[in-house]
């Protein structure tokens, strides 16, 4: 590849990710703080995105992967996703703002697709040559969310004013990028979009534990993402979008450990700590305090790394060694769809009606309460998957 190619593909992962991490764990601060917002009004904002992740596929299948250069498709949604943006900053109405953010959310998510068919298209060797690639969109979020943090505009409508430059940016400096043609011009069938070839897998029962457990996994995931923003800020922790933002430097490092905890201890074991971690997290978040304890508070926002490498990237490697190379891209399709889109639907409005069940008073909340919800749950799982959950894979190849 190309130095001046792959300059544009990290350009391209770093705009992208701007523009996600600039809103995403913010907004339900920006709901409570200046929309007045109920907990149930911020877990259907959450939603939203799970709805657009359903949406995209069928956006990507049916229209970009048969009629247009993935490029110029990227450039037009996110110029689209910008003007959405200049309306949604003025919204005030909380319930309105969800009709906003679903139509952005859904000009936004398929670039999750798009940006890695561009990027795979230029490449001899996606294996060795994507993480480099993809690793700057980690480092963008790290960025963005300092930024934020230094402003300390984290629960301010500049949250998405960033979001709408950058979105215009990549908008422009997409339709620049190296030419990626319709990949064909037969029209896919639903199962295709769906990932539903995949179905095979489930014959294997511990892919089937596997699977299960994802999805019940994301439901306390969409509890960190909602509430962990304003659940530290209601503990009296200073500069928490900076603070956050090492949860993501934890993941780069732990990613760089996959490999050695493969050979180390096998599949089944590292999907084990994962869940675990996820455990100890939230009971971290709830009795951590910002001003006598914030350390307990530091021990959750790093164990991230942990939580989303040892159970989610892990299990993306074990789908793509269990599917093989016939149905690879359909059972990576299936979990996307089952996880994002079902899993952290379900668990973004769920949120929402916990934070609203353990309301004190305006705007105050039982923050200790909320996240043991979740630490029930994530507990749930660790059960189910420790009687259940048979295979335990060493020889995983990880690029």
């Amino acid at each position: 590849m190309k130095l001046t190619v792959r300059i544009q593909l990290m350009f391209m992962m770093f705009l992208m990710f701007v523009t996600w991490g600039s809103w995403y764990g913010q907004m339900s601060k920006y709901m409570l703080n200046q929309l007045n917002a109920t907990g149930d009004q911020v877990g259907n904002a959450y939603t939203a995105f799970s709805i657009a992740t359903l949406i995209a596929p069928f956006f990507v299948g049916m229209i970009a992967d048969r009629f247009f250069s993935a490029q110029k498709v990227m450039g037009i949604i996110n110029l689209l996703g910008a003007v959405v943006l200049y309306f949604l900053i003025k919204i005030t109405d909380p319930a309105e703002f969800f009709w906003y953010i679903l139509a952005y959310t859904i000009t936004f998510t398929p670039n999750l697709a798009l940006s890695t068919s561009i990027a795979m298209n230029q490449m001899k060797e996606p294996g060795k040559e994507f993480p480099f690639i993809r690793v700057f969109g980690t480092i963008a979020w790290i960025v963005v969310t300092n930024i934020v943090g230094f402003l300390d505009i984290g629960g301010s409508v500049e949250i998405f004013q960033i979001s709408m430059f950058s979105s215009l940016a990549l908008g422009i400096f997409a339709f620049f990028l190296p030419d990626t043609p319709p990949k064909t011009t037969e029209k896919p069938t639903f199962g295709q979009i769906l990932g539903t070839d995949a179905f095979v897998l489930f014959k294997d029962r511990s892919f089937l534990i596997f699977f299960i457990s994802s999805i019940l996994i994301c439901i306390p995931l969409s509890f960190y993402y909602a509430l962990a923003n304003p659940s530290l800020s209601a503990s009296h922790m200073t500069n928490v979008e900076n603070k956050m933002s090492l949860g993501q430097v934890s993941e780069v490092l732990f990613m760089l450990l996959l490999p050695f905890a493969f050979a180390k201890f096998g599949v089944k074991k590292i999907l084990i700590i994962g869940l675990v971690a996820w455990i100890v997290r939230f009971i971290c978040f709830g009795y951590g305090d910002g001003i006598s304890s914030e350390w307990i508070l530091y021990i959750a926002i790093v164990l991230h790394g942990v939580c989303y490498d040892f159970f989610f990237v892990t299990g993306q490697i074990y789908t793509d060694n269990k599917a093989g190379e016939k149905i690879k891209s359909s059972a990576q399709g299936l979990i996307t769809l089952a996880t994002y889109g079902i899993g952290m639907g379900i668990g973004s409005k769920l949120s929402g009606i916990v934070l609203d069940h353990y309301k004190i008073s305006e705007g105050m909340f039982d923050y200790r309460a909320v996240w043991m919800v979740p630490a029930t749950i994530a507990a749930v799982v660790l059960v189910l998957f420790v009687l259940f959950f048979k295979d335990n894979q060493k020889d995983i190849k990880v690029a």
